[in-house]
């Protein structure tokens, strides 16, 4: 392989890394109520815990028992990091989150 083929893969690669990471976005301000946010606007909160639901019924009833738990945690914000219907029981949703202030 040419020395120049192996400069640009190398470049290639580098660049895939940096869209992956995602430049670093600030958050909204708090609200009463904790708030779903991305990944790129954590880099300037602290991790308080994280959350976890089981629930009948559908994609969003999951993401409000989410919200739920972090605000009875005190959360501002959270990630929802899993959601995923369990394979043998259709209509039951896992969930998972970090939690942010």
């Amino acid at each position: 392989m040419s020395k120049a083929f192996l400069t640009v893969m190398a470049s290639f690669v580098l660049c895939a890394c940096s869209v992956l990471q995602g430049t670093p976005v600030p958050p909204p301000p708090p609200t009463e109520r904790a708030q779903l946010i991305n990944y790129a606007q954590t880099s300037t909160l602290t991790k308080i815990g994280t959350a976890s639901v089981t629930v009948n019924g559908s994609p969003d009833d999951a993401d409000r028992a989410i919200q739920r738990q972090a605000d009875e945690k005190g959360a501002h914000y959270y990630t929802i990091v899993m959601k995923t219907e369990k394979r043998r029981l259709p209509g039951v949703w896992v969930s998972r989150a970090v939690l942010y202030r």
